[in-house]
C-alpha cells in the first residue's frame, strides 16, 4: 500500500524569524515551528533548556501525602514493598524507588509480578505475601490507578498503599489508596500531563531527597531509559529529563547498564534514544517477556563488573530467545489474518491462539498493526481464559473503545496507543463483533490509509553538514518530537542500488548539485528505481563517518 504524504506547509513569518534572530538555516527555523514553537523565546528554550525548566514535585496531588507516609515508614523500621510493572518503564522505576529509599534508611523490597502466571498490575495473591513478610506499606510505580479492589483489599489487611502511576484513570475515578499520584487527575495542577512511570517516580525521589544531601538526578540515566522504552512524548519536561539522562548513559557510571552496552554493541558510542529503543530497551524488556525481571533489576543496582557482564550476557541471550518466539508467532498472525479477517468490516483485528506466548503478544501486535495499518489485539489462551496485548494506530483511541466494549471483558488498561485485556475465552467472538461495530459507527475509513508526515519538502542541494548539525540539536527524538523527515523531487538515481546486509541496498542520487548516498534496511517496502530514472524521495538525513571520512546520508522512508 501506498504510503499518502502529508508536507507540513511552511510557516513562512515564524521561520523567517527564526532564521534571522537565532542564526540558524532555513530548514531549522521550519523543523521549529512544525513542532508548535511560535515565538522566539520558545525556539530558545527548545534549544537551549536546562534542568532549571523542571517543575516542583510536590505540584503533583498527594505528594506532600505520599512523602509523609514514607518518611514514616522509614522512621519507624516499617517494611516497604516498591511494586512495579514488568517492562523497562516499571523496571528503573523499581530500581530508582528502591534505591532511593534504601539510601534513607528505609527497609525495603521489590516485587514485579510474573506476567504469565500473575499480569498485569496489583494482585491479591501478592497482596497476601506481602502481608505473610510484614509489609505495612506498598509503593506502586507504573501501576495501580485501576486496581480498586487490590487496594481495599490491602487495606483490610492493614497494608497502606501509595499509588504512582501515568496510565488513563477509569471513568475518572481512583482507588481508595492513602496516596494518588498520577497527573491525569482532573485536580491535579502539575503543568505537564505526560510523564513516563519512570518519570513520577523520579519525581517522588525528588521530594524524598528534600532538604537531605542526596541527589535525584543521580537516577537520571534510568528515566531516560524508561521514558524513551515506554514511547512517552519526548516533549517539555520528558524531553529534558531525557536529554540529561542520555548524557548520563553516555558517561557510563552505572556499572551494570555499562555492561549491557557492551553485549549490545554500544561499546563507547554517545549514547541516544535510538539505542534505547533498538538495543538496551529490547533487552530490558525480554526479561519481563521471557525471562525473570529481577535479573534486570539486579543489573541495573549492581556495583559489581564480573556480576554486572555475567547478567548482561543472560539479558541478551533471553532477548536473543524473544526473538525466535516473536518471528514464529508473528509468521502465524500473518497467515491467520489473511485467512479470517474481512477488512470490510473489521476496522480492529482481534486474533486469539492457544500457541502463542503471552510474553511477546504485545510486539507482535504491533507488526500486525503495521503491516496491516489497522489496530490490533493479540490474545493469548490458556484455557478458558485469555491474556491479550493490543497496539493502535493514528486517530484510533484504543482505550475508548475498550470502554466502550468493558461488558466483553474481565479487565483492561491502558491509553490511546496501547492496551491490557483480560478475557474469558467464550467471549472473544462477541467483543470481536462489538468493538468492529463501535468503530464502524464513527471511524472513517481514511484512517486506514498509511500516512507520512513529512517536514519540509526541499532541493537536495540546501542539505550541508552544518544543517544536519543543526537538525541534531533538535534531539532527543522520539514520540511527539521525531526525527525530522524531508523530501526531494525529480532526483536521478546515479549509481546503485547495491545489496547491503540480510534486506538492505544502498544507492546514489543526485540533484545536480549535490549526490548522496541513499540506504535503507527494508527493501522490500519499495519499488527500487533502476540507474537513470528520476525518483521522488522521502528520508531522514544524517552524516555518515565511515573511518575517518564524512558524507552526507539519507534514511529511505519512501520512494515516488
Amino acid at each position: 500500500m501506498r504510503k499518502i504524504w502529508r508536507i507540513k506547509d511552511p510557516i513562512v513569518l515564524a521561520h523567517n524569524n527564526f532564521a534571522s534572530e537565532l542564526k540558524i538555516s532555513q530548514v531549522t527555523a521550519q523543523l521549529l515551528a512544525n513542532r508548535g514553537i511560535n515565538s522566539t523565546d520558545s525556539a530558545k528554550e527548545f534549544l537551549g533548556f536546562s534542568m532549571a525548566s523542571c517543575h516542583d514535585p510536590f505540584l503533583l496531588k498527594d505528594m506532600d501525602k505520599a512523602v509523609a507516609r514514607i518518611k514514616k515508614a522509614i522512621s519507624a523500621g516499617e517494611n516497604i514493598l516498591v511494586y512495579g510493572d514488568y517492562d523497562v518503564d516499571g523496571m528503573t522505576s523499581v530500581t530508582i524507588v528502591y534505591s532511593a529509599i534504601k539510601l534513607l534508611g528505609g527497609k525495603i523490597d521489590t516485587y514485579i509480578p510474573n506476567r504469565i502466571e500473575e499480569g498485569y498490575g496489583l494482585n491479591n495473591g501478592a497482596i497476601k505475601r506481602a502481608q505473610s513478610n510484614n509489609i505495612s506499606l506498598i509503593i506502586t510505580v507504573d501501576c495501580g490507578i485501576t486496581s480498586f479492589k487490590e487496594i481495599d483489599h490491602a487495606s483490610v489487611l492493614g497494608i497502606d498503599v501509595v499509588i504512582t502511576d501515568h496510565h488513563e484513570i477509569l471513568e475518572g475515578r481512583v482507588p481508595r489508596a492513602c496516596a494518588v499520584i498520577n497527573p491525569l487527575q482532573s485536580d491535579c495542577k502539575y503543568p505537564f500531563k505526560h510523564l513516563a512511570g519512570v518519570g513520577i517516580a523520579y519525581k517522588l525521589v525528588k521530594a524524598l531527597y528534600e532538604g537531605t544531601p542526596h541527589f535525584a538526578e543521580d537516577f537520571l540515566d534510568l528515566v531516560a531509559l524508561g521514558t524513551v522504552a515506554d514511547i512517552a512524548p519526548l516533549l517539555g519536561e520528558n524531553r529534558t529529563l531525557t536529554k540529561y539522562g542520555l548524557a548520563e548513559l553516555s558517561s557510563r557510571n552505572r556499572v551494570g547498564l555499562r555492561a549491557l552496552m557492551d553485549v549490545a554493541g554500544l561499546g563507547s558510542k554517545d549514547i541516544s534514544s535510538g539505542h534505547i529503543g533498538f538495543a538496551l530497551g529490547p533487552r530490558i524488556n525480554a526479561m519481563g517477556r521471557v525471562g525473570s525481571p529481577q535479573t534486570a533489576i539486579d543489573l541495573m543496582l549492581s556495583r559489581n563488573q564480573d556480576e554486572s557482564i555475567k547478567l548482561a550476557k543472560i539479558m541478551d541471550s533471553e532477548n536473543k530467545n524473544r526473538q525466535k518466539i516473536e518471528a514464529k508467532i508473528t509468521e502465524a498472525a500473518f497467515a491467520k489474518v489473511e485467512r479470517e479477517v474481512n477488512f470490510k468490516d473489521h476496522r480492529v483485528i482481534v486474533l486469539a491462539s492457544e500457541n502463542w506466548h503471552p510474553g511477546v503478544i504485545g510486539i507482535v501486535a504491533s507488526r500486525v498493526a503495521d503491516r496491516y495499518y489497522r489496530p490490533a489485539i493479540m490474545i493469548s489462551l490458556d484455557g478458558k481464559l485469555g491474556k491479550g496485548s493490543g497496539r493502535s494506530i493514528e486517530n484510533f483511541h484504543l482505550f475508548e473503545y475498550l470502554l466502550r466494549c468493558k461488558d466483553c471483558l474481565a479487565g483492561f488498561g491502558g491509553h490511546e496507543a496501547a492496551c491490557g485485556i483480560t478475557i474469558e475465552k467464550d467471549m472473544i467472538d462477541e467483543f470481536r463483533d462489538k468493538i468492529n461495530a463501535e468503530a464502524r459507527k464513527d471511524v472513517d475509513d481514511s484512517i486506514f490509509n498509511e500516512k507520512l508526515d513529512i517536514d519540509l519538502d526541499i532541493p537536495l542541494g540546501m542539505l550541508s553538514e552544518d544543517v544536519i548539525n543543526e537538525i541534531d540539536s533538535l534531539s532527543p527524538f522520539g514520540a511527539e518530537n521525531p526525527r525530522p523527515v524531508l523530501a526531494s523531487r525529480k532526483l536521478t538515481i546515479k549509481d546503485g542500488p547495491r545489496s547491503i546486509g540480510k534486506n538492505g541496498v544502498k544507492l546514489w542520487v543526485t540533484d545536480g548539485s549535490i549526490t548522496c548516498e541513499a540506504v535503507t534496511f527494508n527493501k522490500d517496502k519499495f519499488d527500487i528505481p533502476s540507474v537513470g530514472s528520476s525518483a521522488d524521495l522521502a528520508y531522514i538525513p544524517s552524516i555518515n563517518d565511515w573511518q575517518g571520512v564524512r558524507s552526507i546520508q539519507l534514511e529511505l522512508l519512501d520512494i515516488k
